[in-house]
């Protein structure tokens, strides 16, 4: 160690001077930077629910829109109304990746000629709109409420709320900028529309992905910057001089720029999660330099000149600070096994970044501190004297004696939170990824609340037979689905498939809006009803070729991914036990599947953490023993913390999946410090209370210091717009929070009673 020490010092220019020069070469990459914020990027290639889903694009087309709502107190059916959804209608006919348009005027209404009663007319609802008179548009508006296919879906039962749907070509879904494209072509169609005064809702999947891709640069472009000013401040607190402040974050920014570059370079497009890597690495790389420049400090005003200092710090950290490292990197490692790809990207790049980071403090700070030669007074204490008359001498005292009460009372405290476990939900409802009062979120609540529900379930049927959807047996056992679904679950809205355009023929034709017994009356329904549609209305999208599968959308309300996954099992299964089968598919289905992802990734990844770092442990220590001793302070801050979600009702999202191996692989670098110390203490001879003042001067303040640094990082994550930052910061820096109280009350107790004799297992 000590040749490897002086090669640094030798070196010091080349590595003063390399490092900063690599770092820039790297930053070069940035301007290739480009965001996803596509609901594709949290499927993997191999994904069975993303190939689901592919299939039925396949066959139907894109489900996928942008969706235009608005309300007019007085009611959607005046001229004013009518103008602007008839040049919105037409504006987005026009606009580039829109397959199809919906709305109010160009809705395709099915009713019979008053000249010719015999004859059936398929035409827009409302042609034109200037024409009619006040009467003309009460009349509409009595159609337009009572059409089945209308209310509930384009108009609100009480006519004062509409939608305008432009449906996606499939290839919008996979074509990188076209959200963007749409987002910034509709923003557009609508500033020309503000001088009507309405206020307009947008929705849908290109509005998603642009509020994704726009939050996840913000978060980026404020929080990273944000941090490292406040990470600065407290270093200066702590430290209170610029030398101290400067080397530690010098280390997280040239981690970051490597690593983000790196990403870059391999072709990785960032997202919500990924573009916050940089916070991750300033909480992750802080901790190494401060435990290093922490003891420099101490060896410095013991009265050590500075090469001294530098060897005295370097090697009474390097193995601690290469512990954590790895347990770090393990902790987020352990995040790759995760099918959630902005997980797995995540984890393995911020796995990178722990290691890079050891590496990085190991070289530049020695190096730096070698040129530099901080001016640092001696202190007159010596360590005899700390020992016996300091805070940490009291702190140790207070252990020993309370030993017996701080774990009782830990074990009751504990036990009492941990019940809130069994209060636990998982939700992956993507609406509930942002605030409430983020314009998509908000846009959802609005159309739940005065139109329909906005989430879509794509129920694919499957009549079991060629051309087998016209058979009127069939179609009445849909029928009979689309009531007993609606009667199960309120959360149903409203449904709608070409079973509605059948009963609408007959009611018209024979004066009964249900299902004819006839499939010749059927097939003949269907053909006439096609050969009406204009160009790009067609029926091809509520059908497959062969007009076996049917396609019926429900319209469902905001749910949690539980409830939705018991309505799609319950839609499933009764389908079962019919002649036919059905499968859910949608966007909305996609997500709620991630709930099994989600849960997998938060078990498996703390279980594989806790098992590589323990195997580590034991290699290092080589004691049995201390086993128990390593995982009971890491495991439990995370059972508390949910615990303590459990009892707050607050739900389990991709956030605070990610959150759990993470607070091992953070929570862990304490309790390595602590033990350490402990042992090093130990082999010295000393007793056990001095083995904890020990600690304490040599660890315990740099331990608080960088808890303090690291929840407060996590911390800034409660003023993002993204919820599952918010969740995760939350969750990350309480659970950090309790890691640091175990490690310096529970854990010295337990090792009081177990390892309080004045001879330790250790020697």
């Amino acid at each position: 160690m000590k040749k490897f020490i002086d090669l640094i010092i030798k070196l010091r220019w080349i590595i003063a001077i390399a490092i900063p020069i690599i770092t820039i070469l790297f930053a070069f990459q940035f301007k290739h930077i480009q965001f996803d914020g596509s609901y594709r990027i949290w499927f993997g290639e191999n994904s069975k629910t993303l190939k689901q889903y592919d299939e039925f694009r396949d066959i139907f087309g894109n489900d996928d829109a942008i969706i235009i709502v608005f309300h007019d107190e007085d009611g959607v059916l005046n001229k004013k109304a009518l103008g602007v959804i008839d040049r919105l209608t037409e504006k987005l006919w026009q606009t580039k990746y829109i397959a199809r348009v919906d709305s109010l005027t160009n809705y395709q209404y099915i009713h019979a000629d008053e000249e010719y009663l015999d004859d059936i007319l398929v035409e827009n609802f409302i042609e034109d709109y200037t024409s009619l008179s006040p009467q003309e548009l009460k009349e509409k508006e009595h159609i337009a409420v009572n059409e089945t296919m209308l209310v509930g879906k384009i108009i609100s039962k009480d006519a004062k709320t509409t939608m305008i749907v432009g449906r996606l070509v499939p290839k919008a879904s996979t074509t990188l900028g076209s959200s963007k494209f749409i987002k910034n072509a509709v923003d557009g169609y609508l500033a020309e529309e503000k001088q009507s005064g309405y206020k307009f809702h947008l929705a849908g999947g290109p509005v998603v992905n642009q509020t994704f891709s726009s939050l996840a640069k913000y978060d980026m472009t404020t929080f990273t910057p944000l941090v490292i000013l406040m990470v600065m401040l407290l270093l200066w607190l702590i430290f209170k001089r610029a030398s101290g402040m400067f080397l530690s974050i010098s280390i997280v920014v040239f981690t970051f720029i490597i690593v983000l570059a790196t990403q870059v370079l391999l072709g990785y497009k960032l997202n919500n999660f990924t573009a916050n890597m940089p916070v991750f690495i300033i909480a992750i790389g802080i901790a190494d330099a401060t435990h290093l420049f922490w003891i420099y400090l101490l060896a410095r005003k013991d009265g050590l000149e500075n090469y001294a200092a530098i060897h005295y710090s370097v090697e009474k950290n390097f193995l601690p600070i290469l512990l954590t490292s790895l347990t770090t990197a393990v902790g987020f490692a352990s995040l790759g096994i995760s099918e959630i790809v902005p997980i797995k990207t995540l984890g393995i790049a911020t796995a990178n970044a722990a290691l890079l980071a050891f590496v990085l403090t190991i070289l530049f700070i020695p190096a730096l501190l070698a040129i530099l030669n901080p001016k640092i007074t001696p202190s007159e204490k010596n360590l005899k004297d700390e020992i016996s008359t300091s805070i940490a001498s009291r702190y140790a005292a207070f252990i020993i004696k309370n030993d017996t009460k701080i774990i009782f009372t830990s074990i009751v405290v504990f036990g009492f939170i941990s019940l809130g476990l069994f209060k636990l939900q998982v939700d992956s409802n993507s609406i509930r990824y942002f605030r409430e009062e983020v314009p998509f979120r908000s846009a959802v609540t609005f159309i739940q609340n005065n139109l329909t529900g906005p989430m879509a379930y794509e129920i694919v049927i499957d009549s079991k037979a060629k051309d087998g959807i016209k058979n009127p047996a069939f179609m009445k056992e849909v029928e009979k689905f689309e009531k007993e679904l609606k009667a199960k679950f309120l959360d149903a809205r409203h449904t709608s498939s070409l079973i509605d355009v059948v009963k609408r023929f007959n009611e018209i034709m024979l004066g009964k809006n249900e299902v004819p017994s006839s499939n010749e009356i059927i097939a003949q329904y269907l053909l006439l009803y096609s050969l009406s549609l204009p160009q790009g209305m067609e029926i091809n999208d509520r059908m497959d070729i062969d007009e076996r599968l049917l396609r019926l959308t429900a319209s469902m309300d905001v749910v949690n991914t539980s409830l939705d996954l018991e309505m799609i099992e319950w839609i499933e299964n009764w389908w079962r036990n019919s002649p036919y089968s059905a499968q859910v598919n949608g966007q909305t289905t996609m997500f709620a599947h991630m709930q099994s992802d989600i849960t997998d990734t938060l078990i498996q990844s703390i279980t594989l953490a806790i098992s590589v770092v323990s195997l580590m442990m034991l290699f290092i220590f080589r004691k049995i023993k201390m086993i128990p001793l390593f995982v009971i302070p890491n495991i439990l801050p995370i059972i508390l913390v949910l615990g303590v979600m459990g009892w707050l009702g607050i739900t389990i999202d991709i956030g605070v999946a990610i959150s759990g191996a993470i607070i091992i692989g953070v929570a862990v670098d304490d309790t390595i410090h602590f033990l350490v110390k402990y042992k090093e203490a130990r082999l010295k001879g000393y007793n056990f209370h001095d083995s904890l003042t020990y600690i304490m001067k040599y660890a315990g303040s740099a331990i608080i210091f960088t808890t303090v640094i690291l929840s407060t990082s996590f911390l800034i994550f409660r003023f993002s717009d993204f919820m599952l930052n918010v969740n995760f910061g939350i969750v990350t820096a309480i659970a950090l929070i309790i890691a640091v109280l175990v490690d310096l009350f529970m854990l010295p107790a337990i090792l009081s009673k177990y390892d309080g004799k004045e001879k330790s297992f250790l020697n």
